[in-house]
């Protein structure tokens, strides 16, 4: 195989794949039929209105909610056919950005590090450990941070930090919750620039959930339109902007 084909070959191995996924709550129906399909090394944002189903769908995607149809899949392994150990084993190959950062004030930016890494089935020896954190607080730009608490942190920082953890178990796929959400304009720029250095560096795949519409321009390699429960449209950002239908429109107005 020549390297062109090899480097088409990866770009287009499938790494999620959601099928005809449906959630409810009683009668309210949140998500029904959506689909969706994530490759190696690519960003894709899921835009919808407040109460459309966007944090229902990462919940589903890790576990915390159960669908009611549908099927999941994430490296070609089907999630609900799966124990609880080789679950847990598939969960560390994900990383998880939580809206609200999620740090343990109790503990020091080394110790929140720290924590998933005691936590997983690899033991690492002290010194591994150090590596890893030092390099995973280089990425964000924060090594001087490690011995500080969260609570003398910014709120930009925070979300470094909790980036940096994210990191530290190398994902092959991140979940963005909200990532700029509660920033200002110019950290939610930096922490945009970080998600695509990460794409960059690590070659992760991303699912970002966002209304905040400078990162859905910029972090995206394309954007689902989340209405109805379903995946109305997908496409690139520009193309969605340029559209005529007003039902997408609405999304860029």
């Amino acid at each position: 195989m020549n390297s062109s084909a090899l480097t088409n070959e990866i770009e287009d191995n499938i790494v999620m794949s959601i099928t005809g996924l449906c959630k409810s709550f009683g009668k309210n129906v949140v998500l029904n039929d959506f689909n969706l399909t994530l490759k190696s090394n690519q960003n894709i944002v899921v835009l919808g209105r407040s109460g459309s189903g966007k944090s229902v769908l990462i919940k589903c995607i890790i576990g915390l909610l159960k669908p009611d149809r549908g099927s999941i899949s994430l490296f070609n392994e089907e999630v609900s056919t799966l124990g609880d150990e080789a679950l847990d084993q598939l969960r560390a190959k994900l990383g998880f950005l939580f809206q609200s950062n999620a740090l343990y004030d109790s503990m020091t930016v080394r110790e929140n590090l720290e924590f998933p890494l005691r936590r997983h089935w690899i033991k690492y020896n002290p010194t591994e450990v150090d590596v890893l954190i030092k390099e995973a607080l280089t990425d964000v730009g924060l090594l001087d941070t490690i011995d500080m608490m969260p609570i003398a942190l910014s709120g930009g920082m925070r979300k470094r930090i909790a980036l940096a953890r994210t990191l530290i178990l190398k994902p092959s796929i991140i979940l963005y919750d909200e990532p700029t959400t509660g920033l200002d304009s110019i950290t939610s720029k930096e922490i945009i620039q970080l998600i695509i250095s990460i794409k960059q560096k690590y070659h992760t795949s991303a699912l970002i959930i966002s209304h905040d519409m400078n990162c859905v321009r910029m972090a995206s390699d394309l954007v689902i339109i989340l209405l109805d429960g379903k995946c109305y449209a997908c496409d690139t950002f520009e193309n969605l902007k340029n559209a005529e239908d007003q039902k997408i429109k609405q999304f860029f107005e």
